[in-house]
């Protein structure tokens, strides 16, 4: 096992949650064990599915310490599959594949009239990469990293670590495991240059990238807070997510601190006090910002 592979003791030290899912896949479906560092959580409810990936630092952090989609599945009364992660694996595990395999010969996908694959970062990796097992499944990916593949992505030094792993083996370079997908929709920050270049690489015709800038690595975490997250997951399995929806739901952004404070911090690195005023004005008139009234009065007297 190479050191990108290595387990992070400090997600799975505790044993709480293996054994909180154990009872939730038993009683609604399954909870298996994939090899020394993955699960698949399987609740099983009607003929739409949603596929999520994510970590186990990421479930737990949450008050339920439940899956991100979790929540959203049982609201609708969907079925979930959620491939869940113990550190940066990127889910390049032959235990992983094998999951999946298993799942193409006993024509798992093919019990559900509408999938979706769902992820961000990391996750957003994996959504793409496994895509391919469910052809004219929707997908929605948040951040997605294309590959960490040196060969492709040297320009991405974030995750040095990982470059480790392989992914030029089966299920490999995400891009291309979107053929066959239904929709996708690729969500972005545009003025981080990384992101910006990993979703350049999702570029076929099925493909639509939605910007999202200022929000970085805590894009998923932002759509959460501003209460936006639920509702893509639901435009994307059924099939409303669009451009224009997309942009009518940003908007969302005008009342959320860090974006502001993000687009403040930028026209003040920019020395555009000017534009700093007009941004502290506009928050005022919608909101009880009292760092914003600061800084106004700041640059009034200056």
């Amino acid at each position: 096992m190479s050191d990108a592979m290595m387990p992070d003791t400090n997600a799975a030290s505790g044993h709480d949650w293996i054994a909180r899912l154990d009872a939730l896949g038993e009683e609604h479906g399954y909870f298996q064990t994939l090899g020394p560092r993955h699960w698949a959580l399987f609740i099983d409810e009607a003929p739409t599915l949603v596929v999520s990936f994510e970590t186990v630092d990421q479930m737990c952090a949450r008050p339920a310490q439940l899956p991100v989609a979790h929540a959203i599945a049982a609201k609708h009364g969907w079925s979930h599959l959620c491939l869940i992660a113990d550190g940066a694996t990127w889910y390049r595990d032959p235990a992983v594949y094998g999951y999946f395999d298993r799942l193409v010969d006993d024509a798992f996908f093919e019990d559900f009239d509408r999938v979706l694959f769902f992820g961000a970062g990391m996750g957003g990796y994996a959504a793409a990469a496994f895509s391919v097992t469910a052809p004219g499944a929707n997908v929605l990916l948040v951040n997605p990293r294309a590959t960490l593949d040196p060969g492709v992505a040297r320009w991405d030094r974030r995750d040095l670590a990982a470059r480790r792993l392989n992914f030029t083996s089966r299920y490999g370079y995400a891009p291309d495991m979107t053929e066959g997908a239904g929709k996708v929709a690729v969500l972005f920050d545009p003025t981080r240059n990384e992101d910006a270049m990993h979703a350049a690489l999702f570029h076929a015709p099925y493909v639509t990238r939605m910007k999202a800038p200022l929000l970085g690595d805590r894009l998923d975490w932002a759509l959460g807070h501003m209460g936006l997250l639920d509702g893509l997951i639901e435009a994307a399995v059924e099939d409303r997510l669009t451009p224009a929806l997309w942009a009518s739901v940003w908007r969302r952004r005008r009342d959320f601190g860090p974006y502001l404070r993000a687009i403040l911090q930028q026209a003040a690195k920019a020395g555009r006090t000017g534009h700093e005023a007009m941004i502290c004005r506009s928050v005022n008139r919608r909101l009880n910002a009292p760092r914003f009234r600061k800084r106004l009065a700041e640059l009034q007297a200056g």
